[in-house]
C-alpha cells in the first residue's frame, strides 16, 4: 500500500543528505569528542562544524549553543536553570508540555507562574501578559511556534517587553526551526529551544540558544561538557545530523520553500473546507508555520479518523504526539474556546520537506470517504442533519 506521510510534526523523516552526513560517526569515525587523540579530534571537528551551522541557522555565536538530548530537554534546562524559589515566571495557556509540565514543577518548589491566556486564533495577549509582570518577575516562557496550530506569536514583541522589564526571556522554536527563518537578535531572546527531529534531523538531539552572559544552573553534574553547562558526553552522529539539517533549512529558505510549502498548505485547507460542510480551520487567520493546518471535522471523533485515514495510507493526528491517547481534548484548542466536542474532533496535518502536490492530491482523495464513513456511523451527525432539515 502506497503510504503518505502528514504527521511531521510529530517527528519528520531524515533528509537523505543528513543520513550521509551522520553514518561516518557511527562506525569509522567513532571517536569521544573529549579526547585529545587524532579519533578523538575527528569527532571534535564534526562537533563543532554543527554547532557553527546551527548557530548559523539561529543567527547566534557558535559559543551560545549548548547541544542537548532534545526540545524537552532544552526547555527544561532553560526552566530550571533560570527561576528559583521567590521568583515568578510568566507563560501562556498553550505551551508544549515540556514548559506547562516543567512550570508546574516549579509552583512545587516555590516558584510563582502566572499562564497569560490567548484569543480564539491562539494568539497570546500582550496586554495581559505586560500586566502579569511582577518586581519579582525573572523569566518570560512563550512559544514561537504552536506544535498543534502552527501559530506564530509575536515574539519579537514580547522581546521587546521583556527587555523593558529587564527579565529573561525564553521561547520554544521547536515547531518553528527548519520552517520559519530565525534570528535570536531579532527576537530578542535569552534563551530558545529546537529540536533535530522537527526539521529533518535525528531524533535524541537538539540544541539551547543562551545568549552570552546568561548563567544557567545546570541540570545534569558530571564533566565540563558544552562549557559546564550540559554535562555528557556528545552524540556525535546526532550532533553531526543536527548541523547539517540547519544547513539545509538555510538552503531552502534560499530557494523559496517555505512559500511552495504554504502553497500547498493552503490549496489542503480550500479544498476541505470548500467541499465538505461543517468544516473549518483553527486559527486560519493568525500567523502561522508554512506547514500545519488544524481543520475542524465537526460530528466525528478525531481518533477514528486517523485510524481510518492510517488504513487508507495517510498519516495524520489529532495534535501533539506526546499527548497520544489522552482522554482530555486538547488543552490549546480549548484554551482557544473550542468547545471539547470541537476539539476532538479536530485533525492536525503538517507537511514536511519530502511531500508533494501528488501527495497531497492523494490525501484530498481519502479526506471525504474517511469522514462520510464516519458520519454515517455518528448519532450527533445524523441528529444534527435532521435538524437542519427540518429548519427548511
Amino acid at each position: 500500500m502506497r503510504r503518505v506521510y502528514f504527521d511531521n510534526n510529530a517527528t519528520s523523516p531524515l533528509l537523505p543528505d543528513v543520513m550521509e552526513a551522520m553514518r561516518p560517526y557511527f562506525m569509522e569515525k567513532f571517536g569521544n569528542a573529549s579526547s585529545i587523540h587524532q579519533v578523538g579530534q575527528q569527532a571534535r571537528a564534526a562537533v563543532e562544524e554543527a554547532r557553527e551551522h546551527v548557530a548559523g541557522l539561529l543567527g547566534a555565536r557558535p559559543t551560545e549553543v549548548v547541544f542537548t538530548s532534545g526540545g524537552t530537554e532544552g526547555d527544561n534546562l532553560a526552566i530550571f536553570g533560570l527561576a528559583q524559589p521567590g521568583d515568578h515566571v510568566i507563560t501562556t495557556t498553550v505551551e508544549h508540555h515540556a514548559v506547562l509540565n516543567a512550570c508546574h514543577q516549579l509552583e512545587q518548589r516555590g516558584v510563582d507562574v502566572t499562564y497569560v491566556p490567548v484569543d480564539e486564533q491562539g494568539m497570546v495577549d500582550l496586554e495581559r501578559l505586560k500586566g502579569a509582570l511582577r518586581p519579582t518577575t525573572k523569566l518570560i516562557s512563550v512559544m514561537m511556534a504552536n506544535n498543534e496550530t502552527g501559530v506564530l506569536q509575536p515574539v519579537e514583541e514580547i522581546g521587546r517587553i521583556a527587555a523593558e522589564a529587564d527579565v529573561y526571556f525564553h521561547t520554544d522554536a521547536v515547531q518553528a526551526a527548519g520552517k520559519v527563518p530565525l534570528d535570536v537578535k531579532r527576537i530578542g531572546c535569552d534563551l530558545l529551544t529546537i529540536a533535530a527531529h522537527k526539521m529533518h534531523g535525528p531524533q535524541g538531539v537538539g540544541a539551547l540558544y543562551v545568549r552570552k552572559g546568561t548563567l544557567l544552573h545546570p541540570m545534569m553534574y558530571g564533566g565540563r561538557h558544552e562549557r559546564s553547562r550540559r554535562a555528557g558526553t556528545e552524540n556525535v552522529p546526532g550532533i553531526v545530523g543536527l548541523g547539517k539539517a540547519a544547513e539545509l533549512a538555510k538552503r531552502w529558505f534560499a530557494e523559496g520553500g517555505p512559500e511552495k510549502m504554504s502553497a500547498m498548505r493552503d490549496r489542503l485547507e480550500r479544498t476541505i473546507t470548500s467541499s465538505l460542510e461543517m468544516t473549518s480551520v483553527n486559527s486560519g487567520n493568525a500567523a502561522r508555520t508554512p506547514n500545519t493546518s488544524n481543520i475542524i471535522f465537526e460530528c466525528i471523533e478525531g481518533e477514528a479518523f486517523v485510524i481510518a485515514m492510517d488504513l487508507k495510507g495517510v498519516a495524520v493526528s489529532t495534535g501533539a504526539a506526546c499527548s497520544s491517547g489522552a482522554i482530555e481534548p486538547s488543552h490549546v484548542l480549548t484554551a482557544m474556546g473550542l468547545t471539547p466536542e470541537q476539539a476532538r474532533g479536530s485533525i492536525r496535518f503538517s507537511l514536511g520537506k519530502q511531500n508533494t502536490e501528488e501527495e497531497v492530491d492523494f490525501v484530498l482523495e481519502r479526506v471525504p470517504e474517511v469522514l462520510g464513513k464516519l458520519r454515517e456511523l455518528s448519532p450527533v451527525w445524523k441528529k444534527t442533519t435532521a435538524a437542519k432539515s427540518l429548519s427548511f
